[in-house]
């Protein structure tokens, strides 16, 4: 296995600092998403990279209504794999999603 590049401390704080805002970013997209001010077809139709990044049963178990199973049985019937973020999904992969949940 190879070893991470050595970091002076500031490259390190800055990385932990971007690292934090970033999840901070897709929290509050999760967030938005529970509380209905944000829609699935808006989600998957967006280019922001914070929305990008987020693991597809992440984004679908933080539908209202949709647990683990359901977000997870709904991937299971299209064939999206478990570790698929939505950046990676295909417009059919996306179409499906918005039939069966949108």
């Amino acid at each position: 296995m190879a070893t991470p590049p050595s970091l002076s401390p500031e490259q390190r704080a800055a990385a932990l600092e971007k690292a934090k805002e970033a999840r901070a970013a897709r929290a509050e997209v999760k967030a938005r998403l529970k509380m209905g001010s944000l829609s699935l077809a808006d989600a998957l139709g967006s280019d922001d990279t914070n929305i990008g990044k987020l693991k597809v049963v992440s984004l679908l178990e933080s539908l209202p209504g949709v647990g683990k199973v359901k977000a997870r049985k709904v991937m299971e019937d299209i064939g999206i794999a478990d570790n698929r973020r939505v950046q990676g999904l295909g417009a059919q992969q996306r179409s499906a999603l918005l039939s069966a949940l949108g």
